[in-house]
Order: C-alpha cells, then sequence, then structure tokens
C-alpha cells in the first residue's frame, strides 16, 4: 500500500522567522507536538514540543528566538508513491513518530503519523479477517 493511502493530505506549517512563542501557541491550538516548517512553498525543518523545552528552554532562549534557530532541518521524509512498509522502518530506524510527505521539489504535501500507520494496518488486518470468514469453508 502506496503513502498516499493512509496520509494526512494536510500538514500545519510555519515559517523560519516566526518565534518559538508562536511556534507554541499553535501547537496548542492544533493539539499537536509539531510543526513543519516552509521557507515559501519549500520545506526546510520542523520544529517540535521537544525542540522548544529542550533546545530553547534549556539554553535559556527567550519566547521571541526565531524558529529556525531550533528547528531540525535534516529531515527524514518521504513520498506519496512510497510503500508503507518501507516508510514504516525508515521512520523506526530514525525513531520519530511523524513523517513529512514531500513532492519532487520538497514542497510539503502532508504528513503520515506512526497513528496513520498503526490504523491502516488494523484496517489491513480487519478486511483480511472479514474476507476470510467470508469464503465458504470446506
Amino acid at each position: 500500500m502506496q503513502i498516499s493511502k493512509i496520509m494526512t493530505t494536510y500538514a500545519e506549517a510555519i515559517t523560519p522567522d516566526q518565534t518559538v512563542s508562536e511556534a507554541a501557541t499553535r501547537m496548542a491550538d492544533i493539539d499537536s507536538g509539531a510543526l513543519f516548517v516552509e521557507e515559501g512553498t519549500r520545506l526546510v525543518g520542523v520544529i517540535t514540543d521537544r525542540d522548544i523545552v529542550i533546545k530553547a528552554n534549556a539554553k535559556g532562549l527567550t519566547l521571541d528566538t526565531p524558529v529556525k534557530e531550533i528547528m531540525t532541518s535534516e529531515l527524514v521524509t518521504c513520498t506519496a508513491d512510497e510503500e508503507v512498509r518501507e516508510v514504516a522502518e525508515r521512520m523506526a530506524e530514525a525513531e520519530v513518530r511523524r513523517i513529512p510527505v514531500i513532492d519532487e521539489h520538497k514542497c510539503l504535501v502532508g504528513v503520515v503519523s506512526l497513528s496513520n500507520i498503526v490504523s491502516a494496518n488494523d484496517q489491513f488486518a480487519e478486511n483480511t479477517l472479514l474476507d476470510a470468514t467470508a469464503k465458504p469453508h470446506k
């Protein structure tokens, strides 16, 4: 199954020059632990609640610090046509809970999270079970 079948097609993004305060407020508003960072239409990073606590707070940075100073810019990404199993393995290896889905221009087109993968696997298992029980027994 391809990522395009399970990904969330909307991913919240901010700009590198927005502040840590703006990022934290947006995360709280949408109940998310991460925001992607875009410069124009190009994905350039991600900022997480952990970044705010570890990189900003622990280093004594202010809430007015630009996101670009604490964001993670080396991202693990995937494309919509990749197989779910491959992406899940990449996520496990990188120890990330969500991964941005990008197009050939490195533009953000969605996000896939562990919950998307689990839901897809649950649905696959349920469909397989239903198919198996619908067949007449010999």
